[in-house]
């Protein structure tokens, strides 16, 4: 529409061609030769152009620039204000407002901003009730006023979500909820904070990717950042960087992450960065995401190792981090780890060479070699765990992992409540055959004990009863319910209470919305599981259920151990607390002085008393 507007002005409108707009040395020619002098680009493409010497090379230079449709980060900013002559403006409107509606001049502000509200324009940034949140308070961006559109052609419903009524306007006015997020400044400008789909939680922490750009962007050998979390291996999200170098240098990617993690909390340090020639666009100039390449398998021609332990130790470090191969003085925060990958990885070293490994180890000696050094030889190790076996025999009364007696403890004292229930919801689109999804989840019950253990007790103490297969089918019944109630129904059934002592720890409830949409709630009691276990639940009743729809059964190699024999390990490790040499004994005898004289209730100062006996209600702050 601003183009339009200039040719109505009397103004030569120049329209290139797809070759010239995604060269940017062609289109730099282009400007040059026809002496462009009024510059509507995105900032990614304005980049590539800046770097080229558009506002400081030979030539003719534009005097005026329109940015848009992409937020402006810092680096470009700083360029651009360090060009006066030329005049530049950053402009913000969705295509739902008739394109421009709040903008400002990079010369009058030292930071990037998008601005204020053209005429007949407001903008809003609300919170998720609608109230208008204080400066400084990012919130979302909505607009109201004459240049807004109607709606959606032929598409009501969206229509609906996305323009909303005004309540700060004259009765009967809309205003369109853009998802873009935003906060304001001091001086009443608008500056943009990102999208609330760009936002993703990363290891229970909320990330924005427009926060790690910047301080990427602030690196001296960097032009330009963009990043991502990415998932190429299911269950192992990482957060990616990639960088385009500054003119004449040489990015070191060791050298970026130490950069990012004096600014940044550990869990917004990319974990992986790449280094790219230039970032991909789509055909209207803006960063393309989805073509962000993934990261290519790292190798390094370290050290090699010096012993057994050292081999074994970079053979663990390949394994957990996804690579082919690590050398013993890669570092494993380098090569992309972090915390919840160290977690794993000790894990793995307790298993492969029986030796004690706590994760600070691993953030204090993050090295193949370093680790060696602490560990020393298994048979020296003073902290040497037995391995986890199948038992030879177990007993006749079974006992419960210390874990699980919290639990059934906690289920005696309280009650069936659906305190430690965990659900597990999953919208199925498409033909489902029933059939097989009930012989998937018998499928999985078979091969899992746990799922089909139930916790009686003998005189006030309890033990696990592993069921045979036979004896603990899990049922699916099948529940016809429209959208807008489903919603309600999940509810009702995930605080479905569990009779421990003779049920097994598992409820599956499949919700028919109509012939080819469908949602399966698995609700799975702590007992028998914890956040881990979900990826394991999911891929063994997904193979379960591909197999069941060829008609055959799943065909996967056993279990190398059950819940049942990891109790039975535990057991014998810790050893029992009357024996003063146990490590039990030795655990609780610390814990014991490290809590002795603290009090029982932390007298804070609270606005609700506290109840007598507690509703284990949650909320949102």
């Amino acid at each position: 529409m601003g183009q339009l507007a200039g040719l109505v002005a009397g103004h030569e409108l120049h329209v290139v061609d797809e070759d010239t707009r995604r060269d940017a040395a062609a289109l730099l020619a282009y400007v040059r030769e026809r002496s462009v002098d009024y510059l509507g680009i995105t900032p990614s493409l304005m980049r590539e152009l800046t770097a080229l010497g558009l506002l400081d090379g030979p030539g003719h230079r534009p005097a005026v620039i329109l940015l848009g449709a992409e937020a402006v980060d810092a680096a470009l900013w700083e360029t651009l204000r360090a060009h006066p002559e030329t005049e530049v403006h950053n402009y913000y409107g969705p295509s739902e407002c008739t394109v421009d509606v709040v903008g400002a001049r990079t010369r009058d502000n030292a930071r990037p901003v998008i601005g204020r509200p053209v005429a007949n324009t407001r903008a809003y940034v609300l919170d998720a009730r609608l109230r208008p949140v204080p400066p400084g308070v990012v919130g979302e961006v909505y607009l109201s006023g004459i240049q807004l559109a109607r709606g959606y052609l032929a598409r009501p419903g969206l229509t609906a979500a996305r323009f909303v009524a005004d309540p700060f306007g004259a009765p009967g006015t809309r205003m369109y909820r853009t998802g873009d997020l935003a906060r304001w400044t001091a001086d009443g400008l608008l500056a943009f904070a990102g999208r609330t789909d760009d936002q993703v939680k990363l290891r229970g922490y909320r990330v924005e990717p427009g926060e790690v750009e910047t301080v990427l962007a602030r690196h001296a050998t960097v032009a330009h950042a963009a990043a991502a979390v990415r998932e190429d291996r299911p269950g192992d999200q990482r957060l990616t960087a990639y960088v385009v170098p500054a003119p004449g240098a040489r990015p070191h990617t060791g050298e970026l992450r130490e950069f990012c993690a004096g600014t940044l909390p550990e869990f917004m340090v990319p974990a992986r960065i790449v280094v790219l020639d230039a970032l991909p666009m789509t055909p209207s100039g803006k960063l393309d995401r989805r073509a962000l390449p993934a990261p290519g398998a790292r190798t390094t021609g370290g050290r090699e190792p010096r012993d057994p332990v050292e081999d074994i130790l970079c053979g663990l470090f390949a394994e957990v981090l996804g690579v082919p191969r690590v050398g013993v003085d890669d570092g494993f925060f380098t090569l992309g780890g972090h915390s919840l990958l160290a977690t794993r990885l000790v894990s793995r070293v307790r298993a492969a060479l029986g030796a004690e490994l706590a994760v600070r180890d691993v953030f204090e000696a993050p090295t193949a070699a370093g680790l060696a050094a602490r560990l020393g030889t298994p048979r020296e190790d003073a902290r040497r765990r037995p391995p986890l076996r199948p038992a030879d025999e177990r007993p006749a009364e079974l006992p419960l992992s210390f874990a699980q007696r919290r639990l059934w403890f906690l289920h005696q004292m309280e009650g069936p409540a659906p305190t430690y229930h965990m659900p597990f919801a999953l919208r199925l689109t498409g033909g489902l055959d029933i059939a097989a999804l009930r012989a998937a989840l018998n499928d999985v019950t078979t091969r899992h004990e746990v799922l089909r253990t139930v916790y009686p007790d003998t005189g006030g103490t309890p033990r696990q009863h592993v069921l045979e297969p036979a004896e603990a089918p899990t049922p699916l019944p099948v529940r016809t319910v429209a959208e807008d109630a489903l919603a309600a129904a999940l509810a009702d059934a995930y605080a479905r209470p569990f009779d421990l002592t003779r049920e097994p720890p598992l409820h599956a409830e499949l919700f028919a919305l109509g012939p080819d949409e469908h949602v399966l709630l698995l609700v799975l009691h702590h007992i028998a599981g914890d956040g881990w276990s979900n990826l394991p639940l999911a891929r063994d009743l997904s193979a379960a259920y591909t197999a069941r729809r060829t008609g055959e059964a799943p065909v996967w190699a056993p279990l190398p151990v059950q819940y049942a024999d990891y109790t039975l390990w535990q057991r014998d490790f810790l050893g029992e607390e009357s024996d003063p040499d146990s490590a039990l004994s030795r655990q609780v005898a610390y814990w014991r002085t490290a809590l002795d004289g603290l009090p029982a209730e932390l007298e804070l100062r609270r606005d609700r008393p506290r109840p007598e006996v507690s509703g284990h209600r949650g909320g949102t702050v």
